[in-house]
Parts: structure tokens; C-alpha cells; sequence
């Protein structure tokens, strides 16, 4: 059975806290495209909080080793 990656923020994939590049690399998923998605849900929805969801994973989110 394959060990999964912890999650973690990145290091060398981020824009501002790390938090989305780290989930794009844990469900191997392209950086960008996580991104876009995010914001756009974040954008388009009044029941999703995007900038608070991504501070409060910013702080509970340890930093990655990569």
C-alpha cells in the first residue's frame, strides 16, 4: 500500500501562504488549476468563506519540508 504525503504547505510552489500548493501536491493535482478553482468557488458562492477558510488553514497547516 502506498504511504500518502502528509499535508503540508509548500515551500517552493505558493503565492502567498503556501496552503493551496500543498493541497495540489497532496491530491497530485496541478497548482494552477487548484487555484483558479478556488478562488471561482470562493467568488461565486455566499456559503463558502474563501479568504477565512485559506487563513485558517494558513495557520493550522504546518510548513512543509520541500
Amino acid at each position: 500500500m502506498e504511504q500518502s504525503r502528509p499535508l503540508t504547505r509548500s515551500r517552493t510552489d505558493r503565492m502567498f501562504g503556501g496552503v493551496i500548493g500543498g493541497i495540489a501536491r497532496r491530491m497530485g493535482w496541478g497548482s494552477t488549476t487548484l487555484r483558479v478553482v478556488y478562488v471561482l468557488v470562493s467568488i461565486l458562492s455566499a456559503g463558502f468563506p474563501g479568504l477565512l477558510v485559506y487563513l485558517i488553514l494558513w495557520l493550522l497547516m504546518p510548513q512543509g519540508e520541500d
